[in-house]
């Protein structure tokens, strides 16, 4: 569909906005909530039905509101002193002031959010015989998110921690993810070699997905195996995103300041692994995800318990924390972008500068933020998107 206000276009089944003739790139709640006010029919847009259709239902601040509605008078030729084309009712909400002229079918309303789009999960087996579930949500480009620690594909699909990533990277592509081995829905038993093994499962779910060539988003530990796989199939991997990672495991590498030690991590993990209201709890959530609501947190004890036992936990952190892929980082062929977040205590931004050195051309972006995990209440979530989204829309290399 296309929308025309104002001089401007929105090109809906393109995700492109005009304005005269000339493309201008917006963040995508922005473009979501021009398309919000311009599919409105004039109607006065309360900050309700925004939380709902744009946040998704999480609660966020009137700042915030307010901070994308200045966002989208830009584009538009618009400011807060005219709203010529945006007004603001106060105590109300917001509505678009001019006329509207549409061409094309209209986009199906979204009652629920939370029912967007649904995902199919499916099993697959590794090369030594361990079963690896994985689930497919979305249409479009094919987007592979490989396995991290503490993960559970049917409840990461209802959190209020991974919800909105995944729904919104569903919006936008065919994602297919998958739980790690040893935890969810995967296999629990097995052999614990190294990291050859995970590399492994990360091949078999994309083969049993039918990808050939395709683009990896791996956060935290999943960077060191989405490495080891670009550098042992250059052929298949057209982009490479990574997200919170590493190149030498925490076992492996002098400590950083604010660095957590593996021992102090792992008796973390034996005393109090899923325990509602425990020291664990509070200790473990201030690592990963400081600024986290206490509705986050509840979410991710859950998942803690439904993902792994405290005993397979460790087993797990073990393993991972001695992956070292620092000499694999020059054989990287794809395009590759580095995030990594400024304050993040479980893997410090070191590590992510040393995986942008050594991986040739690769961008770096810089968070700011102490979370590991970004969580979607905060504006950094906005730019950790769009910095994705905007290099896997690139030209380069590309699928």
């Amino acid at each position: 569909m296309q929308i025309k206000f104002a001089h401007c276009l929105i090109d809906s089944d393109r995700h492109r906005f005009f304005r005269g003739s000339e493309p201008v790139h917006l963040e995508p709640q922005v473009f979501d909530l021009l398309m919000l006010l311009a599919t409105s029919d004039g109607e006065l847009v309360t900050r309700d039905i925004m939380i709902e259709k744009v946040w998704r239902g999480l609660t966020v601040s009137e700042a915030t509101i307010s901070a994308r509605i200045n966002a989208a008078r830009k584009p538009v030729g618009d400011d807060g002193k005219r709203q010529s084309v945006i007004k603001t009712v106060p105590r109300r909400g917001f509505q678009l002031v001019v006329p509207v002229t549409m061409t094309g079918d209209a986009p199906t309303p979204r009652a629920n959010p939370k029912a967007d789009s649904q995902q199919t999960v499916r099993f697959t087996t590794s090369a030594d015989g361990v079963n690896i579930a994985y689930a497919q949500s979305g249409n479009g480009l094919p987007l592979l998110r490989a396995a991290h620690w503490i993960s559970h594909l049917e409840m990461d699909w209802d959190s209020p921690v991974w919800r909105p990533l995944l729904q919104r990277l569903s919006s936008r592509h065919r994602l297919i993810r998958y739980d790690q081995r040893g935890t969810a829905l995967s296999g629990r038993d097995f052999p614990g070699k190294g990291i050859d093994e995970f590399v492994d499962d990360l091949a078999a779910v994309a083969d049993a997905a039918g990808l050939d060539r395709f683009p990896i988003l791996a956060p935290s530990q999943a960077a060191p195996v989405a490495i080891t796989f670009a550098a042992r199939y250059p052929d298949r991997v057209s982009k490479l995103i990574l997200l919170g990672g590493y190149a030498v495991g925490r076992a492996l590498r002098p400590a950083a300041p604010g660095d957590v030690e593996e021992e102090i991590m792992l008796s973390l993990i034996k005393s109090g692994w899923g325990q509602h209201g425990s020291a664990f709890v509070q200790a473990f959530s201030s690592f990963f995800i400081p600024d986290a609501t206490n509705e986050q947190i509840r979410s991710f004890v859950e998942i803690q318990l439904a993902s792994a036992s405290p005993e397979g936990a460790v087993k797990l952190r073990r393993l991972i924390d001695r992956f070292d892929v620092s000499d694999l980082l020059d054989q990287v062929q794809a395009p590759t972008l580095v995030m990594h977040a400024r304050d993040d205590v479980v893997h410090p931004i070191d590590q992510g500068r040393q995986l942008a050195s050594g991986i040739r051309d690769a961008r770096f972006v810089m968070l700011d933020s102490a979370n590991h995990i970004q969580l979607p209440q905060q504006a950094v979530f906005e730019k950790m998107l769009t910095e994705v989204e905007g290099f896997l829309a690139s030209d380069h290399n590309n699928i």
